[in-house]
């Protein structure tokens, strides 16, 4: 169960954190630091123990965090020590690279379902999955019992197809379109916008 309280930003560092154990387990390291973590991630060692302390205590006094332990715990935490189904709908060409991406199945995400509403995407394939017409979404979402969606949709179509999505259950929402959606408090909605992104950068050069 989500512990009370704990910011959203803090939420937002945790899968950071668990990336950031992977790399060093690669490495052949056991054991690291806060003060290890912060300079691999640019913060300070007291923002990453505090950050750490909403949700127990993993390490100890002068010997650091057990690597394999603490990835455990922030797997546990995060609810990806199991695999989760997503679907995606929108199928142009960030679609179809999104489709197309290996990184979901390594961590813990399995994309079973695509959908669109071009007639002539309609039956074909992106790897391994047929693309199904929009229309099927509340048959295929509710045989599947998914909960979790990647919005790859203009941004004219978005708050449309998220009003939708929500009326079928969908809990979660990764959404790509650049436009912000309006959803229920209980519906999750992070957002990745590449051009918001490169905005924020040139505003410094």
């Amino acid at each position: 169960m989500p512990q009370k309280n704990v910011p959203a930003i803090v939420v937002g560092r945790l899968p950071l954190y668990l990336r950031t154990l992977q790399f060093l387990k690669n490495e052949g390291k056991r054991v690291t630091s806060s003060q290890e973590l912060a300079e691999r991630l640019g913060l300070t060692s007291a923002q990453i123990r505090k950050d750490l302390s909403y949700f127990g205590e993993f390490g100890k006094q002068g010997t650091g965090y057990a690597i394999e332990f603490l990835e455990e715990q922030l797997r546990g935490i995060l609810n990806v020590n199991r695999q989760w189904n997503v679907f995606l709908v929108g199928v142009g060409d960030l679609g179809r690279a999104l489709a197309h991406y290996r990184g979901f199945q390594a961590n813990g995400f399995r994309l079973v379902a695509l959908f669109d509403n071009a007639p002539k995407k309609i039956g074909g394939k992106v790897g391994d999955l047929t693309i199904h017409d929009t229309s099927a979404m509340p048959r295929v979402i509710a045989e599947k019992k998914l909960r979790i969606a990647i919005l790859a949709v203009p941004a004219e179509s978005a708050q449309a197809v998220a009003e939708q999505l929500v009326g079928l259950g969908v809990r979660a929402i990764l959404n790509y379109a650049p436009v912000t959606l309006s959803v229920p408090p209980k519906v999750k909605v992070y957002y990745i916008d590449p051009v918001a992104a490169l905005q924020g950068m040139t505003y410094y050069l």
